[in-house]
């Protein structure tokens, strides 16, 4: 888990906020040891706890890697043209059919 700790803590190279009633994302780009740039999107929800009386944040966090963009960005489109129309979209291949293959470890992500 340590790994996952040095994650959370990298610096972020862009980043915007989208508030979206009560719900705000997140969507950081941050850069691996090896330069590679990557995407985290972060839903982050206030909620209150009724043991300690306050409320606190609770967040669901996503890394999006760049060789992963494409398929990504498909299958989400297929899904919200499907909620859109109601219609739903011809199947695609999402499987990865390129011959190079960027492999991202964990332990690039903790550049020092």
């Amino acid at each position: 888990m340590e790994d996952f700790d040095h994650m959370e803590n990298r610096e972020d190279v862009f980043s915007r906020a989208v508030k979206a009633g009560k719900r705000t994302y997140f969507f950081d780009v941050k850069q691996t040891r090896a330069d590679q740039y990557y995407l985290t999107i972060t839903e982050s929800k206030r909620r209150f706890d009724n043991a300690q009386g306050k409320f606190f944040y609770e967040k669901h966090k996503l890394f999006l890697y760049k060789e992963d963009f494409e398929k990504f960005r498909n299958g989400l489109n297929d899904v919200i043209s499907f909620i859109e129309t109601g219609v739903i979209p011809p199947e695609r291949e999402y499987a990865d059919t390129r011959s190079s293959h960027v492999d991202v470890d964990f332990e690039d992500l903790d550049k020092e």
